[in-house]
């Protein structure tokens, strides 16, 4: 599902945490991580709203956010971007960043 930056910012703006993934569908490692960051999600920080970016398709929300490697995930708690992660970055780093951050939001 597609959304508009206003939609993207909207939604930052209200929900207490959000990951964004930006990604093409031409991107081979974007592709194969993707499953990964959204089941570390789904599992561990069900607090988290995951929202998937395709940079070809919504280029005017990865201009916004200077997304233009694949695959980049933006972590943004409390309407703040909190975490930035480019290129080449395992799930295990991710889960990392995230889950200081998590803890110290919500317990």
């Amino acid at each position: 599902m597609s959304h508009s930056k206003s939609e993207i910012l909207e939604l930052i703006s209200k929900e207490e945490a959000v990951l964004l993934y930006f990604s093409t569908t031409s991107c081979s490692v974007g592709e194969a991580v993707e499953p990964k960051v959204r089941e570390l999600i789904g599992s561990k920080f069900p607090k988290i709203k995951f929202r998937l970016v395709d940079i070809n398709f919504q280029s005017e929300v990865a201009a916004h956010y200077t997304a233009f490697t694949e695959p980049t995930v933006l972590v943004f708690f409390d309407g703040k971007e909190s975490i930035r992660k480019s290129r080449s970055f395992s799930v295990s780093e991710l889960d990392e960043s995230i889950e200081r951050l998590y803890q110290l939001f919500f317990e």
